[in-house]
C-alpha cells in the first residue's frame, strides 16, 4: 500500500482499508474547531483584564468565529464537494493556523477579534469537509458507528477545551490557548495526505452560487442579529440584520425552488426525519451549549475555580458523551431513531431543569448532575440525528449535507449562548439592583451590574477603600454571588421550558419505525435517480 492515499474513493472497488485511521484524523481535525469556542471560556477572565475589554469586546471576541463559522459552511462544503473534500480539509486546516498563529501575537481587540474571525472561516471549511469525507469514505453498514465516533469527539471537544486552556493558563498567556492548535493542525494535514483519501462529487455541475450568497447573508444576518440583539439593545444594527435575515431567507427559498441545480433543495424540509433530525441538533445545542456556558462562569467567578479546575470539572461531561454514544451505538438500530433522539432530548432538558436548583450556597455537586446528564445527552441523540441528516443527500451532495447539519449545530449554539446569555444577564442586574442598589454610588452599580466579573471587581475596590473596608466588600461579593445563582436558576428554567418545547415539536415531526422505513426507501430511490441525472449530465 502507498504511504500517501493517492487512490480517489469514487475508482476504489471495496472499502477504503485504512478507513478507521483516516477517522482518528477527521476527528482530530473537528477537535480543534470545536475546542476553539470552549477553550475561550476559560480564558475570557485573562484577556478580559489584559486586552481591558468592554463586555462588547469580549462578546465579539467569542462570535468573531461564530459568524463566518455559521454563515459560510453550506457553500464551502458544496465547493469541496465539487473540487476535492480532502483539499478543503487540508486548506481549512491551514487557514484554521493561520488565524490561530496571528490570534497569539497579536495585543489589540480589532486583530483578536480579526483573528478569530479567520480561524472561523478555517473552520467553516473544515467541519463540513470531516462529514462529506467519512459518509464518502465508509460503507452504509459502518457508517452509524463512525458517525458516533465523530459525535463523541465534539463532545470530548466541549470538556477537553477548558482543560487544555486552563492548563495552559496556569504557566503561560492567553495567546498560548490560540497557539496549541498550529502543531495539532499541522499533524491533522500529514494524517489527512497519509490516511485520507481523495473524493470528490462525480458529474455535481455547476455550483449555485446564487443560493450561496442568499445562504451566506441570511445565516450570517440571523446569527448577527441573535448575538448583538440580546446582549446589547435592539438598535438599527441589530433590527436591520434581522429584517435582512428573513428577507434573504424568502429569497434563498424563492430561488433554490427555481433552480435547477439549486445549493440545498429545500424541499428536504418537507421530509420528517430530516427536518426532525435538523431541528433536534439546533435545539440539543441551544440548550447544551447556554447552560455550559453559564455553569462554566458560576465555577469560576461563583465557586472560586481556577481555569484548570474549572477545565477537570467538566470531564464527567467527556465521559458521559461516551456512555451515551455507547449505547445509542446498541439501541438505535432496534429501537430506532425516534426513540433514541427523543431519549436524548428528554434527557437533556432534564439536565437543564435540574440547574434551576442552583442558589448561592450550591457547590459542585448541584452541577454534576446536569453535567452528566447533559453529556449522555449528546452521545445518545446527536449521532442517530447526523446520520439521518447525512443520509438524506446523494453522494454528489455530501459536503452540502455536512454544511446543513453543522450550520444547524452552531445555530443553535449561538442561540443557547446569546439567547440564555442574555435572560442571565437580565436576571442578574434586576436581582442585583434588589440587593445592592441601595448601598452603592450609581456609577459603582451600574459596573457591578455589567457582569458577574464587575461586580466582584467594585468588591475588590471597597475593600480598598478605608471608609468601606473588608465587611462592606463581602456583602456585595455576597449579594453579587446571590444575584448571580438567581439568574443561573431563572435562566435555566426558560431554558428547560424551551427544551420542553422543542422535544415536543422534535417528537411530533420526526416518523416512527415503519414511517421512517418507508422514507428511506423513498429517499434512496430519489438518490438512485439524481445519481443517474448527475452521470448522464456529466
Amino acid at each position: 500500500m502507498p504511504l500517501l492515499a493517492t487512490t480517489p474513493v469514487e475508482k476504489m472497488t471495496g472499502p477504503y482499508q485504512r478507513r478507521w485511521w483516516a477517522l482518528i484524523v477527521l476527528c482530530l481535525s473537528l477537535l480543534i474547531v470545536v475546542m476553539a469556542n470552549t477553550s475561550l471560556i476559560v480564558a475570557a477572565p485573562a484577556m478580559t483584564t489584559d486586552l481591558g475589554l468592554s463586555s462588547s469586546d469580549l462578546q465579539w471576541v467569542i462570535d468573531g468565529y461564530t459568524v463566518p463559522y455559521a454563515a459560510l459552511m453550506l457553500v464551502l462544503g458544496a465547493i469541496g464537494d465539487k473540487y476535492s473534500r480532502r483539499g478543503a480539509l487540508v486548506t481549512g486546516l491551514v487557514v484554521f493556523a493561520g488565524g490561530s498563529v496571528m490570534g497569539s501575537l497579536v495585543h489589540e481587540t480589532g486583530l483578536v477579534i480579526a483573528a478569530r474571525a479567520v480561524m472561523g472561516v478555517g473552520a467553516a471549511v473544515v467541519m463540513p469537509a470531516t462529514l462529506s469525507l467519512l459518509v464518502a469514505i465508509f460503507p452504509r453498514g459502518e457508517r452509524a458507528r463512525a458517525i458516533t465516533a465523530w459525535t463523541a469527539t465534539s463532545g470530548l471537544a466541549i470538556a477537553v477545551g477548558p482543560l487544555v486552556a486552563g492548563w495552559l493558563l496556569g504557566d503561560h498567556a492567553w495567546g498560548s490557548t490560540f497557539l496549541v492548535n498550529v502543531p495539532v493542525a499541522v499533524l491533522a494535514v500529514v494524517g489527512a495526505l497519509l490516511l485520507v483519501p481523495p473524493s470528490r462529487a462525480a458529474g455535481m455541475g455547476r455550483i449555485d452560487y446564487v443560493g450561496g450568497l442568499l445562504s451566506i447573508v441570511s445565516v450570517g444576518s440571523l446569527v448577527y442579529a441573535t448575538i448583538e440583539g440580546p446582549h446589547f439593545g435592539w438598535g438599527a444594527g441589530p433590527v436591520t440584520a434581522a429584517v435582512v435575515a428573513v428577507v434573504g431567507l424568502v429569497a434563498f427559498v424563492a430561488w433554490e425552488l427555481r433552480h435547477p441545480h439549486p445549493m440545498l433543495d429545500v424541499r428536504r424540509f418537507l421530509q420528517r426525519p430530516f427536518s426532525g433530525s435538523m431541528l433536534a441538533v439546533l435545539f440539543f445545542f441551544f440548550g447544551t451549549y447556554g447552560a455550559i456556558y453559564y455553569s462554566t462562569q458560576f465555577l469560576q467567578f461563583v465557586l472560586g475555580y481556577g481555569a484548570l479546575e474549572t477545565g477537570v470539572r467538566l470531564l464527567p461531561l467527556a465521559g458521559a458523551v461516551f456512555v451515551g454514544a455507547a449505547v445509542t451505538g446498541r439501541l438505535t438500530p432496534k429501537l430506532g431513531v425516534k426513540a433514541m433522539i427523543g431519549s436524548g432530548m428528554v434527557i437533556g432538558t432534564a439536565g437543564v431543569f435540574l440547574l434551576v436548583l442552583i442558589d448561592r450556597t450550591s457547590t459542585y455537586s448541584g452541577f454534576l448532575a446536569p453535567m452528566l446528564l447533559l453529556g449522555l445527552a449528546i452521545g445518545l441523540s446527536v449521532s442517530p440525528a447526523t446520520d439521518t441528516i447525512m443520509g438524506s443527500f446523494p453522494e454528489s451532495e455530501l459536503g452540502v449535507g455536512g454544511g446543513a447539519n453543522d450550520t444547524a449545530l452552531e445555530l443553535g449554539g449561538s442561540l443557547g449562548i446569546a439567547v440564555l446569555g442574555s435572560l442571565l444577564g437580565t436576571a442578574y442586574r434586576d436581582e442585583l439592583a434588589d440587593l445592592a442598589g441601595g448601598r452603592l454610588p450609581a456609577a459603582a452599580l451600574d459596573t457591578a451590574q455589567d457582569s458577574v466579573g464587575g461586580g466582584l471587581a467594585v468588591a475588590e475596590q471597597i475593600a480598598k477603600t478605608p471608609s468601606a473596608g473588608p465587611q462592606q466588600a463581602q456583602a456585595l461579593a455576597d449579594a453579587v454571588h446571590e444575584a448571580f445563582a438567581h439568574g443561573v436558576a431563572t435562566t435555566s428554567l426558560i431554558g428547560g421550558i424551551i427544551m420542553a418545547a422543542g422535544t415536543v415539536i422534535v417528537l411530533a415531526v420526526l416518523p416512527g419505525r415503519r414511517a421512517a422505513a418507508a422514507q428511506r426507501a423513498e429517499d434512496e430511490t430519489a438518490k438512485a435517480r439524481e445519481t443517474g441525472h448527475s452521470h448522464s449530465a456529466g
